[in-house]
């Protein structure tokens, strides 16, 4: 079972990542917001591709569901802290970290 403070720890540990606040919640970020802690820290929303949304929320469906709306068609989804160990929010922390490296640039071709 996970707590918000194993969110943070995790969360803070990921290179490059700073947190602030975000609405009522906390939001964690490296070039973009990849995972936002709820103020009663029971639950978090990290950012998945939809595909890796998928697969998490149908192998534990009891840890993971889509946010509601269209950002969850997005690939944010609700990850229940209690419903986790330490190592699964890790690797799931570490998924949605990826997608919020800066974006590399490519020089256009003229």
């Amino acid at each position: 079972m996970s707590t918000s403070t194993a969110f943070r720890k995790i969360a803070l540990s990921l290179e490059g990542t700073t947190d602030a606040p975000h609405f009522d919640r906390t939001a964690f970020k490296v070039a973009r917001i990849y995972a936002t802690l709820a103020a009663d820290g029971r639950t978090a929303n990290l950012k998945f591709a939809p595909d890796e949304q998928e697969l998490k929320c149908m192998v534990a469906a009891d840890a993971f569901a889509p946010v509601p709306n269209a950002w969850g068609k997005q690939g944010w989804t609700t990850a229940m802290l209690a419903k986790l160990s330490d190592a699964e929010l890790k690797s799931a922390l570490q998924t949605a970290w990826q997608h919020a490296q800066p974006r590399s640039k490519t020089k256009k071709r003229v």
